[in-house]
């Protein structure tokens, strides 16, 4: 029996082709944003705040980076599934880091994730648009 395990991680150049991809899907939209990449464990890959961004979307998009690799799901799939659940959702929105709202996104290859992407700037739906637009780019 192994004692350790293999995993993937973006690289540095796909974590640029995402920023590039958010950056250019920010400017049609007309909403300038914080772009954040991490890799399989979570850690800051890649960032990007645009000339205008609000500063508060630094940490917001880098959590929201952050809980999308660390949970393997969209951030947004969060509000779903704590809704209706009384202690979790009062108990679990105090966790640090932990964003329950749209704009990240795990990065997957081959079934494994590989990274995460978190944007914010906006509305969360325009955050949302962001980061897909980029993971369609990406072919994630």
């Amino acid at each position: 029996m192994a004692n350790t395990i293999s995993r993937l991680s973006i690289t540095q150049s796909a974590s640029d082709r995402l920023i590039e991809a958010a950056t250019a899907k920010a400017l049609e939209i007309g909403t300038p944003m914080v772009i954040a990449i991490v890799d399989e464990a979570g850690t800051l890959k890649a960032f990007r705040r645009m000339d205008g961004a609000p500063s508060l979307s630094v940490e917001i998009a880098t959590n929201k980076a952050f809980t999308a690799v660390s949970f393997g799901i969209p951030t947004h799939g969060w509000f779903d599934f704590i809704k209706n659940d009384p202690p979790l959702l009062h108990g679990i929105v105090h966790t640090p880091r932990l964003v329950v709202f749209g704009g990240g996104y795990p990065i997957s290859e081959d079934g494994q994730v590989i990274g995460g992407i978190g944007v914010s700037g906006g509305h969360y739906e325009q955050d949302m648009q962001v980061a897909e637009a980029a993971l369609a780019a990406f072919g994630a």
